[in-house]
């Protein structure tokens, strides 16, 4: 039996890819490299940060199924702080300009491991990751396989995204940069991203 349902599954999916298409930190990091770069760089990079975004998933995964075993009710707690902190996710985006970051160029295989500890050094995506996969996820059913199927989907979609947005950046990916037309318009799609969801959550809590 598979460890996510088939309809839980073809659910997930877009939901997963309109976060991996929302603007952030590790694209941007993506971005810089494939400015800077090239291709290959940008690529190395986004698979660095598809690996650590899965060992966030795993060590979420651990955790949770350890406290769900003897607290169930801890997804309500969840939920609740998944709404407070996406909501502060869509404010922060729609206060901070999305051409700031900077990043260095750098051989493949040190842009992964620059890809991978940018994730794994970043608090915020353990804590997105347990705002947001529990959703998906059936407490009556064992947690990690869920878990790990989820986020496996997750980082595969986040390296297709963010791989993509560096080989885009190294030819006019630079037009993201400095048009602040398209900075406010991408800001405003990714806050709206956040605010959709946490009414989500937050309504589904009430049920």
């Amino acid at each position: 039996m598979s460890p996510v349902e088939l309809h839980v599954l073809l659910a997930f999916i877009p939901a997963a890819l309109a976060l991996n298409l929302t603007p952030g930190a590790d694209m941007m990091f993506c971005l810089g490299q494939g400015m800077r770069g090239g291709v290959r760089p940008s690529l190395a990079a986004s698979a660095g940060i598809s690996t650590g975004g899965f060992v966030h998933v795993t060590i979420a995964a651990l955790g949770l199924s350890a406290v769900l075993a003897t607290m169930p009710w801890i997804f309500e707690v969840i939920r609740w702080a998944g709404v407070c902190y996406l909501l502060y996710l869509a404010v922060q985006t729609l206060r901070t300009p999305l051409s700031g970051g900077s990043s260095k160029v750098a051989r493949p295989a040190r842009a992964y491991l620059d890809g991978l500890l940018v994730n794994l050094m970043n608090p915020k995506v353990i804590l997105f990751i347990l705002a947001f996969l529990p959703q998906f996820v059936d407490p009556t059913r064992a947690v990690l396989p869920q878990f790990l199927t989820l986020g496996l989907v997750m980082a595969i979609g986040g390296f297709i995204v963010n791989g993509l947005v560096g080989v885009f950046a190294s030819g006019v990916g630079h037009v993201l940069l400095q048009n602040p037309r398209v900075d406010r318009i991408l800001r405003f799609v990714s806050a709206t991203v956040f605010g959709a969801l946490a009414l989500k959550i937050a309504t589904e809590a009430k049920q």
